[in-house]
């Protein structure tokens, strides 16, 4: 007599709507937009003197090499996004794209709260 068969799994629910998805990828274009800017920001900071790169990879390049460090962030978090787009149909792949938005978003207001800072610092009274 043979085993008795496993269940199967329950089918999986569709993820989004085409509508879901062109928003899905205006946020996956946020993404890169906002490593572009964060990219700048930090290249701009570490060559002024005034932020040391915190990324142990990628911290000789911004000091040494612009165009490796510029192609290398870029380059990374570019396949990335591109590797998330790809499995957009599993939460998870959604979930990280968010999360990725997120963290970039909240990287872009720490610049703009330093950039703020620097400026200040500048228009103040010694």
């Amino acid at each position: 007599m043979d085993p008795p068969a496993a269940p199967a799994p329950p089918p999986r629910l569709p993820l989004g709507t085409p509508q879901h998805f062109v928003w899905l990828h205006g946020i996956v274009k946020a993404v890169l937009v906002l490593n572009l800017l964060d990219a700048l920001f930090t290249f701009v900071w570490v060559r002024w003197g005034f932020a040391r790169e915190e990324n142990l990879m990628i911290d000789r390049l911004v000091e040494g090499h612009a165009l490796a460090f510029f192609a290398v962030k870029l380059g990374l978090v570019g396949m990335g996004s591109w590797l998330l787009w790809q499995r957009r149909d599993h939460a998870t792949a959604v979930i990280a794209i968010f999360i990725a938005f997120l963290t970039y978003y909240l990287v872009l207001l720490y610049h703009v709260q330093y950039a703020a800072t620097l400026l200040r610092s500048l228009f103040e009274n010694p």
